[in-house]
């Protein structure tokens, strides 16, 4: 089989596998805290991400990635995966299932704006009309299609859905600085933020209780929205002759997300959110092609007179 097949075949098996985390989390959520959901999801990711690195034969990495850079795993291991995931499972238990996966979604919108002043990057007309189009919809999903009177479901659910969309926004942004393998990267920062994790649970509440059921859902969280997903977009990518057209099959996971929350938790898609989703799914197609289009668009001529 040619790579590039290859790559499209473990894209679409972790796009596939990302499409079913949402309901995974609501799932969870029914038996445990957010906190708890943490744990149990942090811990099993870092199970098996050790096992896939044994199998990489890259165990050695490990120690020796961490010396080098102690303070920024400190800052990737506080960020993720105790406060993105500690807020964004917050926002799961307060919304539904359709309204949290869509705001939080809008994370792609707001990292290119953040990277303006952080990374000292320009900002394009592309990433501004993006972002309008795209908070329009959060704004429609927020108020549940309700725009003239402003009422919020669960006002405290939305800003914590956004709230995350800032954290991973600021993780990814700090990882533009990280020059060590990426799963070595992504297991340090487990294993650095699982001791805050940890601490937290033990002053603030008990430890989650026995049960198969629950258990399997925040193992099924910590095994396919943490751990192996990555792993396989990670190799997606490193076999793809463009990493763009890996990119773009992005979009069909919150498309399929919202399929799979119908059908298993008999969410009623409600018209706000189709609309919502459609305005953000419209934004970050707009943020990708746009500036394409202005690169293959012929530049005017100037014209000389003699």
């Amino acid at each position: 089989m040619k790579s590039s097949s290859q790559a499209y075949l473990y894209a679409i098996g972790a796009i596939l596998l990302w499409s079913t985390v949402a309901t995974a989390f609501k799932l969870a959520l029914a038996h445990f805290t957010p906190l708890q959901l943490v744990f149990i999801a942090v811990m099993t990711s870092i199970i098996a991400l050790t096992i896939i690195l044994f199998i990489m034969g890259k165990l050695t990495s490990i120690k020796q990635q961490f010396i080098a850079r102690p303070w920024f795993y400190l800052q990737t291991g506080l960020l993720n995966p105790f406060l993105y995931y500690l807020v964004l499972f917050k926002a799961y238990a307060l919304l539904p299932a359709q309204q949290a996966l869509s705001l939080n979604y809008t994370w792609a919108i707001l990292l290119p704006l953040m990277s303006v002043p952080l990374l000292k990057q320009k900002l394009r007309k592309s990433d501004i009309t993006a972002a309008l189009i795209a908070y329009l919809g959060v704004f429609v999903i927020a108020t549940n299609g309700h725009i003239t009177d402003i009422h919020f479901d669960s006002a405290t659910g939305v800003i914590l859905a956004l709230t995350s969309t800032l954290l991973w926004s600021l993780y990814w942004i700090i990882n533009t600085k990280d020059k060590g393998d990426p799963v070595v990267s992504l297991l340090l920062s487990f294993i650095v933020g699982l001791p805050f994790i940890l601490v937290t649970l033990l002053l603030t509440q008990s430890m989650p209780t026995w049960d198969a059921k629950a258990f399997a859902a925040g193992m099924y969280v910590g095994l396919f929205e943490m751990g192996v997903t990555f792993v396989l977009w990670l190799v997606a990518l490193k076999k793809a002759d463009r990493t763009a057209s890996m990119s773009t099959l992005v979009f069909i996971t919150p498309v399929l997300s919202v399929g799979f929350i119908a059908w298993i938790l008999q969410e009623s898609i409600t018209r706000s959110t189709f609309i919502g989703l459609g305005l953000i799914l419209t934004a970050l197609a707009l943020q990708k092609l746009l500036p394409q289009f202005n690169r293959l668009r012929p530049k005017k001529r100037l014209s000389t007179s003699l």
